[in-house]
């Protein structure tokens, strides 16, 4: 490839990443006042996010033999006109196109991270493919900044819907300035290759007989319920419970968001060069929940500048254990089935982000305050920091 466009794919893969992810975020980030034109709890509103990743999981365990069929670019492309079809219905306002148009972003949203590793796999030379990729992992929370500094602002002059219009029409335009590439990367493409049914539980089966892809797995499920929770519930945390603007509020999510940018870098290089991914990992479990802990116990009276910090850490370790994650499982996987059982315990993570609004909704609603969720997502996240400590030490026992 020419010197000139040997970054081409890290940069379109990131844009897409970007743009699905902020497609995703875009509805949660003006929670309230979608919820006050439906009428509604603002509890049902982050439910959207639930809808979307139970769509993402029957999407991504499709993806692997789709991209083989019709190639990277042209899913990606399907998966951006996807989300900007969701995006679009749930600007009707009403309930029902609510929930149609998250599962529209859900099935745009699962197949990018699967269709973009195989592109970056077959482009990237191998002493660099560790750098790429975390790179190309920030597009998730680049997605977030996006969303919560353009949709909360638009909204103040010319309406929610139309801030969420304008995050649907650059899903468009990004699928759009992909086209030019699709002839170079999609060169790979059979269209001779079978869809099937029966071929999308093979990840998930893969990984529950491995115990070390298991626990990587189950893992995932709770730092994605932490994830979520952050993201789904964090402007409504402060404009409730805090007395933010919602501008104000967005502008804090933005900030959370930008702790996700860096630390999905900088985690994965203290990882490659001082501690490992699974230590990496307790270390992430442990940071995941003092920053919930510390989000619990946040007031009016507390500062802003705090605020901004407390859930910049809560975004660099809840948003920023990815690439750390997909690089120990690529580890753990059988040989030559790395791509295999990536796509399976991305099943389980996305089902962690299914129902870990639901239960953090479920808890603030029952306690009738957010910061009860918030407790409950650091008691989750303490239990699963023990146990993966304890699986090390049982690994390293039986090494020895």
């Amino acid at each position: 490839m020419a010197p000139l466009h040997r970054w081409t794919p890290l940069i379109i893969t990131l844009a897409i990443q970007a743009m699905v992810a902020a497609a995703v975020l875009a509805v949660p980030s003006v929670a309230p006042r979608v919820a006050q034109s439906l009428g509604i709890s603002v509890t049902y509103v982050g439910l959207f996010v639930s809808v979307a990743y139970a769509a993402a999981i029957f999407a991504s365990l499709a993806s692997g033999t789709a991209t083989a069929r019709y190639g990277s670019i042209r899913v990606s492309q399907i998966s951006l006109l996807l989300c900007a079809t969701g995006l679009v219905l749930c600007t009707l306002a009403s309930l029902w196109t609510l929930a149609l148009g998250a599962m529209f972003v859900g099935l745009g949203y699962g197949p990018i991270t699967p269709a973009s590793s195989h592109l970056l796999a077959r482009t990237t030379p191998a002493h660099r493919i560790a750098l790429v990729f975390s790179v190309k992992q920030t597009g998730v929370p680049l997605g977030g900044v996006l969303a919560g500094v353009l949709v909360p602002g638009l909204q103040v002059v010319v309406g929610w819907q139309s801030a969420i219009l304008c995050v649907a029409l650059l899903c468009v335009l990004c699928a759009w300035g992909a086209q030019t590439l699709r002839q170079r990367f999609d060169a790979d493409r059979d269209i001779g290759r079978r869809l099937a049914l029966g071929q999308l539980l093979e990840p998930v089966r893969l990984v529950m007989r491995h115990p070390p892809l298991r626990l990587l797995a189950l893992s995932s499920f709770v730092f994605a319920f932490a994830q979520l929770a952050l993201t789904a519930y964090a402007v409504t945390y402060l404009t409730s419970d805090l007395g933010q603007g919602l501008v104000a509020a967005g502008a804090i999510f933005a900030i959370s968001q930008s702790g996700g940018v860096l630390g999905r870098v900088w985690w994965g290089y203290v990882s490659d060069r001082w501690l490992g991914a699974r230590r990496m990992l307790v270390v992430l479990a442990v940071m995941m929940s003092a920053s919930a802990l510390a989000t619990a116990l946040l007031h009016a009276v507390v500062p802003v500048a705090v605020v901004a910090a407390v859930l910049f850490v809560f975004g660099a370790s809840a948003i920023g254990w990815n690439g750390v994650y997909l690089s120990e499982v690529a580890r753990a996987a059988p040989k030559d089935q790395a791509g295999i059982a990536t796509g399976g315990t991305l099943a389980i993570t996305f089902l962690g982000n299914v129902l870990g609004p639901a239960i953090f909704g479920a808890v603030a609603g029952g306690f009738g305050s957010y910061r009860a969720g918030f407790l409950a997502v650091a008691l989750v996240l303490a239990l699963c920091a023990i146990v993966l400590v304890r699986s090390g030490r049982s690994a390293a026992v039986s090494r020895a």
